[in-house]
């Protein structure tokens, strides 16, 4: 008699050699039965175990169908190792994802409903698309004018538009002194000047903004007040109230990313503070999947032209397919559901963290998917990364994040989200081990 096992396993091959994709339906069980020379209860249990393992999952009046080959989880932890773990990239994903986004999709792939979507739109979307964009982006008692809010393709092009539309050639954009890589790339794209603005436990410091502005014009100010990347600061009531009155004060526009804020929702960002004067701008990459992109941006009614039309001129406009998936899935609750399944991962990811690096300065906050991690006086941050990649783990220098006239410290910045769930502990206890040696015993490594 065959084992039902065997079968199972020879599935599985076929599903992870691409024989059969994501979306095939697997025939009735009688038939899989005859196509095997198995029995139909034995096919039975080759479904129930195919399911179990999570490569099948069954609609009921459909049949069943082939998902997504799980992640392979392998370590990379130790000599030969073929799959790096890759701690410097940072996209969450929660074990329902697939699922829940799977159900609210149901009635859009209907021809009617998909047509619609199919249609080309405009940095305005549609009315209905805008209310569910302003309920998406609700936080801390805080939630935005619907015809304030704008669509991107995604989030780095929302920013793009954004400094495009604030920033004139040769102007100059002050940036938190340790930021997000992408928008020293962006503002050298349009042409500006990046003007490094002093950091401290609390966040961009307000006198900093006064400083620079007394040094020249200072067309806009970029900023992450919630979750900083990659320091993982959130800035407290008062700091924000104190920022807020220097760029109302100075007539500075800011630009606020808040792609990690969905994290902390509990916070109002300063869009609530300083809504004339700020562009706040968001996206669905780590909120809800790293495949789907569509960028938010909720600006002034003074800016609202001159962005639109970087939004254009640039090809950033929104896939309309994006718009209404997104739409559907906030008013049907799938969003809510991932964010919150997602402020749980994130606090259970930082745990580990704590426990493998005990002992070690980290600067992070329980809800973060990120910690920059300050080293040891032996190592410097590029060797320490290299040596991190020569174990098959990739972890970001803080020289990355440095702006241009900031000598940056010691430290890297460990993404938590990316990682498989049972391989994160292990490639952390790896850069503990890494940490507590001296540069020079890896020589010859």
């Amino acid at each position: 008699m065959t084992d039902y096992q065997s079968v199972a396993d020879t599935v599985t091959e076929e599903i992870r050699a691409g024989g059969l994709r994501p979306g095939d339906r697997l025939p009735p069980l009688r038939d899989f039965a005859r196509q095997r020379g198995i029995a139909a209860s034995t096919a039975g249990r080759v479904y129930r175990e195919l399911a179990r393992r999570g490569l099948t999952v069954g609609e009921v009046g459909r049949g069943t169908f082939v998902r997504a080959a799980p992640d392979t989880a392998s370590p990379a932890l130790t000599e030969g190792g073929r799959s790096p773990v890759d701690m410097g990239l940072n996209y969450p994903v929660v074990p329902e994802q697939s699922d829940l986004l799977a159900r609210g999709l149901g009635t859009m792939v209907r021809p009617g409903a998909l047509d619609s979507a199919l249609r080309p739109c405009g940095a305005a979307g549609t009315e209905s698309a805008r209310e569910a964009a302003a309920d998406l982006l609700v936080r801390g008692g805080w939630r935005p004018d619907p015809a304030r809010v704008l669509f991107a393709g995604n989030g780095r092009q929302a920013i793009a538009a954004v400094l495009a539309a604030l920033v004139p050639p040769g102007g100059r954009l002050g940036v938190e002194e340790v930021t997000y890589p992408a928008v020293k790339s962006l503002a050298a794209r349009v042409g500006a000047t990046v003007v490094p603005l002093a950091v401290d436990g609390d966040g961009l410091v307000p006198e900093a903004v006064e400083q620079a502005r007394r040094g020249g014009p200072l067309h806009a100010v970029y900023t992450q007040p919630t979750l900083h990347n990659p320091l993982s600061l959130t800035m407290p009531p008062q700091r924000r109230a104190a920022l807020a009155e220097v760029v109302v004060r100075l007539g500075i526009p800011v630009l606020e990313d808040t792609v990690w804020a969905f994290l902390r929702d509990d916070v109002p960002p300063l869009a609530a503070l300083a809504p004339e004067v700020t562009v706040l701008v968001d996206s669905l990459s780590k909120r809800i999947a790293p495949g789907l992109n569509l960028g938010y941006a909720v600006v002034p009614p003074a800016l609202q032209a001159d962005v639109a039309v970087a939004l254009r001129s640039g090809g950033s406009l929104p896939m309309g397919f994006a718009l209404e998936a997104a739409s559907r899935w906030q008013r049907d609750g799938t969003v809510r559901a991932l964010v919150l399944a997602k402020q749980r991962q994130a606090v259970e990811r930082q745990e580990i963290a704590r426990r493998e690096l005990a002992g070690f300065t980290l600067r992070t906050e329980p809800r973060s998917y990120h910690c920059w991690w300050e080293l040891p006086g032996s190592w410097r941050s590029d060797a320490f990364a290299a040596a991190a990649a020569r174990q098959g783990i990739g972890v970001v220098p803080a020289s990355a994040f440095a702006v241009a006239g900031h000598r940056a410290v010691n430290a890297v910045r460990i993404g938590l989200a990316s990682p498989p769930a049972q391989v994160l502990p292990r490639a952390l206890a790896t850069l503990a081990r890494l940490a507590r040696s001296a540069p020079d015993d890896l020589v010859g490594d």
